[in-house]
């Protein structure tokens, strides 16, 4: 009885843990051989307006304010919303030529409330088009017309590729850290915008019709104020869609601090999202016979890169003890199979879009990475991150 109840356990989890590893190498294989979607950008440029949530952004500000105005055409704007800043935020973004409005509250604080209240300020004017950039994100070329063309054509909701680059001269854990965002942010949504799914929204990099943006709910404090709105404006009929030409990019933290206050947020953000977000998405698709929401669901099932490592190796471990111990051979073999998807997913990614980030040999040592993080998902369980916290940046 007790071995029947122990290979039950055992299938429930290799099952649960099945879904996103399979997600996840569907996603690679489809971004590395699948065919490319043929995007054609209609010539019209819509008025833009480039919002920019800033919390103590001094350091840095002025020079993303003249990265987004050489991008600006007549009649667009730049508007910088100095959330709760106790620096020169302000003044230095409208001497670099930005329009500024500044906002305090003792008790609401974080990213949605800045982001609800710059849009208040857009209200008197509003644009065809809002595009929401970071205050510590650069953009490549051509990026807002890109995102907002995108944007228009299509009246859903955009996402540009963003990328975070470890800064030069760090060590292998940073660049670990570099390849798994790539992975997160370009390869599984690379792939799943060929198989026509939507994508998570990231953050920053992304662009709404004002009708999208001025009816969405974005005062809170959630933690990962991004992947709620995406999920919001998927259940609305509106599941963003991924556009890899337009890119916009920024650097880890080079402390130590900076990087653990960083990965907190959004690791503890994103599992709560798994846990809270997940399975009513996937009823509602069940429910509308809606393609987009279940595909929406599967992205956010698969957890961090680490994570999902983490439990297949300790899931192998346990299944293979209890083979030996208790000749419980199908559920080992089964977590075997799960542990190669990941390998074979992960080098795949390595070789079509890794090779520049980061060299085979300090791959192969992501399980130190991996054991780094262990503290930080036990921090999860017994006390999570709820409150959106900013990140030390390198300037301070």
């Amino acid at each position: 009885m007790l071995v029947l109840l122990l290979q039950t356990i055992q299938w429930l989890f290799l099952t649960l843990l099945a879904v996103p590893v399979l997600v996840l190498l569907v996603q690679v294989v489809a971004a590395c051989w699948a065919a490319a979607r043929v995007v054609v950008l209609s010539e019209q440029r819509p008025r833009i307006a480039i919002l920019v949530p800033a919390h103590n952004e001094a350091g840095g500000i002025g020079e993303v304010v003249a990265g987004i105005r050489a991008q600006l055409e007549t009649g667009d704007r730049v508007l910088v919303v100095a959330d709760n800043c106790s620096d020169e935020t302000a003044r230095i973004a409208r001497e670099a030529g930005a329009e500024v409005t500044e906002r305090r509250h003792e008790t609401l604080r974080g990213k949605g409330y800045a982001l609800d209240h710059g849009i208040g300020q857009l209200a008197a004017d509003p644009p065809e088009v809002v595009i929401i950039v970071d205050a510590d994100c650069y953009l490549g070329p051509q990026a807002l017309a890109t995102v907002a063309r995108a944007c228009m054509q299509n009246n859903r909701p955009v996402q540009a590729l963003y990328l975070m680059h470890a800064p030069e001269g760090t060590g292998p854990m940073r660049k670990i850290a570099e390849f798994a965002w790539l992975v997160k942010n370009l390869v599984r949504p690379l792939g799943f915008q060929k198989l026509g799914q939507p994508c998570q929204l990231m953050g920053t990099g992304m662009a709404f019709t004002w009708q999208q943006i001025s009816q969405a709910n974005l005062a809170t404090g959630h933690i990962v104020e991004d992947m709620k709105l995406g999920v919001d404006l998927a259940e609305a009929d509106q599941p963003p869609l991924f556009c890899p030409e337009a890119m916009v990019y920024s650097f880890f933290p080079s402390s130590d601090s900076g990087v653990s206050t960083q990965r907190t947020r959004w690791e503890h953000g994103h599992l709560s999202v798994i846990q809270s977000y997940v399975p009513r998405l996937m009823v509602g698709a069940i429910r509308r016979g809606n393609a987009a929401l279940a595909a929406l669901a599967l992205d956010l099932s698969v957890p961090p890169l680490a994570l999902l490592v983490m439990l297949a190796t300790v899931s192998c471990m346990i299944s293979v003890v209890a083979w030996l111990a208790l000749d419980l051979m199908w559920p080992a073999l089964a977590s075997i199979v799960l542990v190669m998807c990941i390998g074979v997913a992960i080098l795949l990614a390595w070789s079509a879009f890794g090779r520049k980030v980061i060299s085979l040999g300090e791959l192969l040592s992501a399980f130190a990475y991996v054991a780094r993080k262990i503290p930080l998902y036990f921090k999860f369980l017994f006390n999570r991150q709820v409150a959106w916290v900013r990140s030390k940046r390198d300037t301070e």
